[in-house]
């Protein structure tokens, strides 16, 4: 028996991100918990959770149990929040009773920030910042998809001590033997960012427009606008003291005219097209609101963000 089948494991989210984490995990380990409300509870307790995933393959896996709320849960020892950042806050006050300084918390959130704001809401445990590439989605059925042959995951705490990198570690481990891909990262604001400069472009300009990035590549003026989201945000992280480098910063333009699908689409886009309240503020306001406190020049950013606002209360 691993050592990881006595952990008591728990993911709070069942979207894209969740689903996928959750469905590797729970089919791994012999005691997850999915917290999941209403009809997607009720459809992962009747039916399990179906997995459509291009990466690791077809599968429907029945965790240990599935509740409505973590309220009543027992202390565990991994918590995986895998809800929208204007979820967070709530996510982490339903947690606190199953929380001891022993417990791991992982965010695999969308934005620059979760990590820090789950360790104000939080009164206890180890909080471990992550970051994820993967495209994924949940359809009306409540099954999952995740697309494409990559699904990375990254954790790490900046600057930290033997023991706090230790369950960095840890996290490592047991995700790696649930076949969910991870790497332990010492600089893992540099990653974050990454991902997040990344972000500010993907997601703010697929739902402005309603384009996939295809069509953003095929229009000079539109792929130009991707370009300024991308140096803006870039711009934020260097005045931050991020280690984000102009190779970096190189790899993710040369990512989206060569390396993104054609089709892709973005988690923002989706929201706004559905009319769900969407995670604008993590990925556009949060860099504006960072762009006006460092003084750093921010036009483009800042006209998006405003046109964004407009289409989300139209």
């Amino acid at each position: 028996m691993r050592a990881s089948d006595d952990k008591k494991i728990t993911v709070l989210g069942l979207g894209g991100v969740g689903g996928y984490v959750g469905a590797l995990l729970a089919d791994a380990y012999p005691h997850v918990t999915f917290v999941a409300r209403g009809e997607r509870g009720k459809s992962i307790r009747e039916n399990g959770l179906v997995l459509h995933s291009d990466y690791r393959g077809e599968r429907t896996v029945r965790p240990e149990r599935v509740v409505e709320t973590a309220e009543g849960l027992e202390i565990q020892d991994y918590i995986f929040i895998c809800v929208k950042n204007y979820s967070l806050e709530e996510a982490c006050r339903s947690l606190t009773g199953c929380v001891s300084e022993d417990t791991v918390i992982v965010p695999v959130m969308n934005g620059a920030d979760p990590g820090d704001r789950a360790r104000e809401y939080l009164p206890g445990g180890t909080v471990i910042d992550s970051l994820i590439y993967i495209v994924a989605f949940a359809n009306a059925d409540f099954s999952v998809t995740q697309q494409d042959r990559f699904a990375n995951l990254y954790v790490g705490i900046q600057d930290a001590s033997p023991d706090d990198w230790k369950k960095c570690c840890d996290v490592t481990d047991l995700l790696n033997g649930a076949g969910v891909d991870c790497t332990a990262s010492r600089d893992i604001q540099a990653e974050i960012w990454k991902k997040y400069i990344l972000n500010c472009a993907y997601n703010v300009e697929t739902a402005l427009y309603d384009n996939c990035i295809g069509q953003l590549r095929e229009d000079l003026e539109k792929a130009a606008i991707y370009e300024a989201l991308v140096d803006e945000a870039w711009q934020v992280a260097l005045a931050k003291g991020i280690h984000v480098t102009q190779a970096d910063r190189d790899s993710i333009i040369y990512r989206f005219y060569h390396k993104l699908q054609y089709d892709a689409t973005s988690s923002l886009q989706r929201d706004v097209n559905a009319g769900r309240p969407t995670e604008l503020e993590t990925f556009s306001g949060y860099i504006v609101r960072e762009a006006q406190r460092l003084g750093v020049a921010a036009p483009v950013s800042g006209e998006m963000y405003t046109k964004l606002k407009e289409k989300c209360q139209a």
